[in-house]
C-alpha cells in the first residue's frame, strides 16, 4: 500500500492536509489502482451490494440548497409528495428485496426531523423494512440525540447526512445552516451506534482547495464515515 494511503487510514496517525492534498492531486489511474488495492484487502472484489433508494417525502423542503431540486425555493418542476403510507413503503421494500437488494434507504425532503406522527411513521417504516431482512438506511435531515437513539432501536444500520462542500464555500450553496449543524447531527448518529454515511457534491463552482477542505472535514469527524457518497 502507498505510504500516503497508510497515513490516511491509520486511526493513530490522522492524515495531514498536505497528505490529503497529495492524494487528491494524484493521477486518476493511480488513484483507481490504489483504491482497488485497498478494496481487495477488505472485501471480495467479485461481490457488490445492491441498494434501493426510495423517496418517502418528496419536494417542498424549506432549505435553499442551490443544487437541490427538492427545495421549495426553486421552480424545478418537481411534484411535491407528502410522506408515503406505511403500506406503500412495505410494497416497495418487498419489490426491492425480491429484485436482489440487500439494503434499502429512505430519504425525506426535510430540513430536520420533527417529533410527532410523521416521525413515528418513519420509525414504523424502519421496522417494516428491517422485517424483510434488508439493511436499513435513512436520510431525513438534522436529528436530535434522542431521535438518533430511537432510529437505532428499530435496527437502523446507517444514516446519510452529507457535508456537501468545504467550510469556506458553504455559504455559496446554502444560507439557513452551516457545517456546524452537520457536525452536531453526525455526532448524534455516531454516538447512537449508527454507521455514518457522509460525503459531498462536486461541480458546484468550488475550487480544488474547497474539495480538499471537504476531504479534511470528513476525516476529522468524531465518527469517521463508513460510506462516502
Amino acid at each position: 500500500m502507498h505510504q500516503t494511503d497508510r497515513g490516511i487510514m491509520s486511526l493513530n496517525a490522522p492524515a495531514t492536509r498536505e497528505e490529503i492534498a497529495a492524494l487528491y492531486k494524484s493521477p486518476v489511474l493511480d488513484l483507481i489502482y490504489r483504491a482497488a488495492t485497498v478494496h481487495r484487502e477488505h472485501h471480495d472484489p467479485r461481490q457488490v451490494q445492491v441498494c434501493t433508494l426510495l423517496s418517502i417525502k418528496t419536494g417542498g423542503c424549506p432549505e435553499n440548497c442551490s443544487y437541490c431540486s427538492q427545495s421549495a425555493h426553486f421552480d424545478t418542476g418537481l411534484e411535491r409528495q407528502d410522506l408515503l403510507s406505511l403500506e406503500a413503503v412495505r410494497e416497495a421494500a418487498e419489490r426491492a428485496a425480491a429484485a436482489g437488494s440487500t439494503r434499502f434507504c429512505m430519504g425525506a425532503a426535510w430540513r430536520q426531523v420533527r417529533d410527532g406522527a410523521e416521525f413515528d411513521r418513519v420509525l414504523d417504516m424502519v421496522r417494516t423494512v428491517a422485517a424483510t431482512g434488508m439493511e436499513v438506511c435513512c436520510t431525513l435531515g438534522m436529528l436530535t440525540a434522542d431521535q438518533a437513539r430511537q432510529l437505532r432501536e428499530p435496527v437502523l444500520q446507517e444514516y446519510n447526512h452529507n457535508w456537501d462542500t468545504g467550510e469556506n464555500y458553504y455559504s455559496e450553496i446554502v444560507s439557513p445552516r452551516n457545517s456546524r449543524d452537520r457536525i452536531e447531527t453526525l455526532g448524534h448518529v455516531g454516538r447512537a451506534g449508527i454507521s455514518v454515511c457522509c460525503g459531498g457534491i462536486l461541480g458546484m463552482g468550488e475550487s480544488d482547495e474547497d474539495r480538499i477542505d471537504l476531504l479534511c472535514a470528513l476525516l476529522q469527524l468524531p465518527t469517521p464515515p463508513e460510506s462516502i457518497p
